[in-house]
């Protein structure tokens, strides 16, 4: 993923700026230059906050003047677009809750809408659904019907109890099918985009209320479209890793008698940057075909020397009775930003249709000139 610096750079705060005084040259901006030169160290979401600011302290007074600005400049399309939408959209949402009118919320709403195909409202629209959760989500209803995809998507992706990079809002986590109703108006939809959306917010509710998750889950396949199973999976895929029975039990993975070879390890010892190499066999005891879930459970070491479990995909497979089915996979322990490894024990485990094998211990060896 790029860097802040690219996303929200000096660069876009400074196209921001001007897209400001172009439509509002009666008063010279102050913060938002001053804020384009003071983004170094800060994260995205802290540079958004901070262009956010500038941009409300560079329009002063009420909802409506801001309101006016906002929308002068956005009829520019082919400059104000892009990442400096989050700090608009973050303004416009915070003045309107200052404010404290029905007539500004309801408008700072229409705003979020008219401008999120230029990237994304979902980030902003926290602020208004924490302010006023029930008005919010009664005109996200509405937008379940919109013709622009981008709307229809922000009606899903903005009241997601757990939208990456956003604030919570404690009303979604507190009333967990208080959006199930807008999932149940989308998941049909013609756009892979606005379907994306719906399996990863139905997915987060599957850490609170997975008994709901299964259920809505269900009722969708009753009453299908050609995508739903697909979506389905993808919104099931927590509660799979976790082994939850419902879950499996929904997409066909039922309890199964297997015998399980492994997984063995190529090499006891991994060395730092390289990879884990195990090897197992499944094979079908029952006199049944069975269709399996097979992922596997790296056990990684924690800075405490605690092991701390991560669940991979590894295969779907229909084993006839006696059939077999070989496994062989690598997993890497090359440095990534999400994750950092730590030397010492860890261990590897398979999880078959919920049920895992007892985990095989390796030892992960110290950088290169590092102490162990």
């Amino acid at each position: 993923m790029p860097f802040a610096d690219e996303l929200l750079g000096a660069g876009v705060a400074q196209t921001l700026s001007r897209a400001i005084q172009d439509v509002s040259p009666e008063r010279p901006l102050r913060e938002l230059p001053r804020a384009a030169e003071s983004l170094d160290g800060l994260s995205l979401r802290e540079r958004a906050d901070l262009l956010r600011d500038a941009l409300l302290a560079d329009v002063p007074g009420d909802y409506a003047r801001l309101a006016r600005v906002i929308r002068s400049a956005s009829a520019r399309e082919s400059t104000f677009t892009g990442w400096l939408i989050w700090p608009v959209t973050s303004a416009v949402a915070v003045r309107a809750v200052q404010e404290g009118t029905d007539a500004a919320f309801d408008d700072a709403m229409a705003v979020l809408a008219e401008v999120t195909g230029r990237l994304t409202s979902e980030f902003a629209i926290r602020t208004l659904l924490r302010h006023d959760l029930d008005r919010a989500l009664g005109i996200v209803a509405g937008w379940t019907g919109s013709p622009d995809e981008h709307v229809r998507r922000l009606a899903s992706e903005g009241t997601r109890p757990y939208l990456p990079w956003a604030v919570r809002v404690p009303g979604l986590l507190a009333r967990p099918g208080v959006t199930v109703d807008i999932l149940d108006a989308l998941y049909r939809d013609d756009s892979e985009y606005v379907r994306r959306s719906v399996a990863n917010h139905l997915n987060d509710l599957s850490r609170d209320s997975p008994h709901l998750v299964v259920q809505t889950a269900r009722r969708w396949l009753d009453a299908p479209a050609p995508t739903t199973p697909a979506l389905v999976r993808r919104a099931l895929r927590t509660l799979v890793r976790r082994g939850d029975p419902e879950a499996l039990g929904l997409l066909g993975f039922a309890p199964a008698s297997v015998d399980i070879d492994g997984p063995h390890l190529a090499d006891p010892r991994v060395a730092w940057g390289g990879e884990a190499r195990f090897t197992a066999v499944i094979r079908n005891a029952g006199a049944e075909s069975a269709r399996l879930s097979v992922d596997y459970v790296v056990h990684h070491r924690r800075a405490n020397g605690t092991l701390s479990d991560k669940v991979f995909k590894l295969a779907t497979a229909d084993l006839a009775p006696g059939e077999e089915l070989a496994i062989d996979r690598r997993h890497s322990f090359r440095a990534i930003t999400t994750r950092r490894y730590y030397p010492g024990e860890h261990a590897v485990a398979l999880q078959v249709n919920g049920i895992a094998t007892p985990a095989v211990t390796f030892e992960l060896l110290p950088l290169v000139g590092e102490p162990a």
